[in-house]
């Protein structure tokens, strides 16, 4: 049966009249994407107790205000600040493993499939007012608020859960339900979802869990840095690894061998891929958590932080009908997203794009993208080979590993394909040196060859606490700069603050060195010129190289002298 519209139950119960309702119909046309609710509250037609009462009506259920309840402590326990501030929601009550929460958004239904992923429990809704909601998450988590630092000495004091942990830990067989008992125990699930929570808001890319002989490392990178955290109790060890095993679907029995998996998560309304990575080591199984949070990244080329005049050229070279433009740079340098940004942009209905990753990280409409695994034999090579037979106009190779795969891709360009892919080398002009090692002949590296473009990430001084400082003249020495050379001009850093963790920096920028193909450097390249003579030619005809390109945007206050030192190398 449909769902009666909000606007009419709110007439029905006399909230509203009908010329209320044509009037409110008709301004939320003026308004697509904003709730009916909210239009009539912004309109001061309704108030929000009104509108409250229409949505527990609307989805039969019970209206409560919140922040009146008297809640007992072991329920808001349940669910951590940072999960109650994300999700907008108060526990109210537990009972036969069912969490009720009031929520001023019922109508987000998604909520509850997330909240019931993270729990562990099965989740029933009260429908409260905004106004209600925030009064009560000031009062429940505004003072006292539970930290990871908090939940991991009640941890180190629950002597049970210790005797537990010792249990399934030993040598001996292991007991399956036991230990799925340990992974599911609510303590566990709470430090885990609070880890896991924190390093989403913080953007950070990697978790690392890392088990050693008297402690066990929660470590997180954010903006290419890591950074520690109060340790867990080393005895959790097991029963945390385990946890993450149950969510990514690996088999918690097999200790001896690595495996691989993926968590699939919806926080906050967006989707977050979380991908697993499990090794054995001497003391445990150590984890690696990657994660993919598609709504802080924007694939707009526009956005990657190329300066005009680079950006002209390399947009000039992904719109050639056919050839190879690679993307180089270390792990972590954000080649990727650099290549999915391109995609995205030449992404339209007249030409079919194909890539082939490992693995996919983004979801891209209008792009056919097959998935890479080698355990099956399916190898960047061989699909390579069959996406040929599919027609596309320009393919993306997510690495050049080897020389089948590198002379496929030379195949494709010289058959009038562009072809995208990424190598590992440390700049643009040492590219050709590491492709000529693969063995691909030189002559076909000059045939096919577009355009190599060579970038790092740098991290950017914090908004809220920068300051200007002089580098030191040892710093100045490293970066071969003169006082002479930086006269007139000003450097930042971050005092340190509470947005930037104390570390002076907040979110990334790219530096990107491009080195666009002519018949100079393919002359030279036919001569077997050494990559540093091959560089300084490059330069002269206009390439930026990534120190100098730091070192521009140290000038413009955009990062540290520090940072260019860290990420980039004096060229000889």
């Amino acid at each position: 049966m449909a769902m009666r519209r909000i606007g009419q139950i709110l007439v029905d119960m006399d909230f509203l009249d009908d010329e209320k309702l044509e009037l409110l119909i008709d301004e939320q046309k003026q308004h697509p994407g904003q709730l009916f609710g909210r239009v009539a509250m912004d309109m001061g037609l309704v108030s929000e107790e009104q509108v409250a009462q229409g949505l527990g009506e609307q989805m039969g259920l019970r209206v409560v205000t919140v922040s009146d309840l008297s809640i007992e402590k072991d329920v808001l326990a349940r669910v951590t600040e940072p999960m109650a501030q994300m999700y907008r929601i108060v526990p109210t009550e537990f009972e036969n493993d069912t969490l009720t929460v009031a929520t001023a958004d019922p109508q987000n239904l998604g909520v509850q499939d997330e909240l019931r992923t993270f729990l562990g429990y099965n989740i029933r809704v009260v429908v409260t007012t905004e106004s209600s909601m925030v009064a009560a998450l000031e009062r429940y988590y505004g003072e006292n608020t539970e930290s990871v630092e908090s939940l991991v000495e009640d941890l180190e004091s629950d002597e049970e859960l210790a005797r537990a942990a010792a249990e399934v830990a030993s040598d001996g067989p292991i007991d399956l339900t036991s230990v799925e008992a340990l992974a599911d125990s609510a303590p566990v699930r709470k430090l885990l979802n609070m880890v896991l929570l924190l390093a989403i808001k913080d953007h950070a890319s990697d978790l690392h869990f890392e088990p050693f002989e008297d402690e066990f490392r929660i470590r997180i990178k954010a903006d290419g840095v890591l950074y520690e955290m109060v340790p867990p109790p080393r005895h959790l060890a097991f029963a945390i690894t385990t946890r993450i095993k149950v969510m990514a679907d690996l088999d918690i029995a097999e200790r001896r061998l690595p495996q691989d998996g993926r968590i699939e998560l919806s926080v906050g309304g967006h989707p977050v891929d979380l991908r697993v990575s499990v090794l054995p080591t001497m003391f445990g199984e150590s984890v690696v958590m990657r994660v993919l949070d598609r709504s802080v990244v924007s694939l707009d080329l526009s956005n990657v932080g190329m300066n005009d005049e680079t950006m002209a050229e390399f947009r000039t070279a992904i719109e050639r009908p056919n050839g190879i433009v690679l993307v180089t740079g270390p792990t972590g340098s954000g080649k990727t997203t650099t290549l999915y940004s391109a995609l995205n942009e030449l992404n339209s209905i007249e030409d079919k794009l194909i890539t082939t990753e490992d693995p996919v990280e983004y979801d891209m409409d209008g792009i056919v993208q097959v998935p890479i695994d080698a355990s099956i034999g399916n190898t960047f090579a061989k699909c390579l080979r069959s996406i040929l037979r599919q027609d596309p106009d320009k393919i993306l190779v997510g690495e050049i590993r080897d020389l089948e795969t590198a002379e496929i891709a030379v195949q494709a360009s010289l058959t009038g394909h562009l072809v995208f892919s990424t190598l590992h080398t440390n700049d643009a002009p040492s590219t050709i040196t590491r492709l000529k090692d693969m063995g691909v002949p030189t002559f076909l590296i000059t045939a096919t060859v577009e355009a190599i473009l060579a970038q790092r990430l740098v991290r950017k001084v914090c908004e809220n606490c920068r300051e200007e400082y002089q580098p030191s003249q040892e710093i100045l020495d490293d970066l071969e700069l003169t006082t002479e050379d930086i006269l007139g001009k000003q450097f930042y850093r971050g005092s340190g603050c509470e947005i930037c963790n104390n570390t002076g920096y907040k979110g990334r920028v790219g530096l990107f060195e491009l080195m666009i193909m002519n018949d100079e450097l393919r002359d030279m390249i036919m001569e077997n010129v050494q990559s540093e003579t091959l560089r300084k030619a490059a330069e002269k005809q206009g390439m930026v190289s990534l120190r100098m390109a730091g070192l521009a945007a140290a000038m413009a206050g955009t990062t540290t002298p520090e940072e260019i030192i860290r990420e980039t190398i004096v060229e000889a």
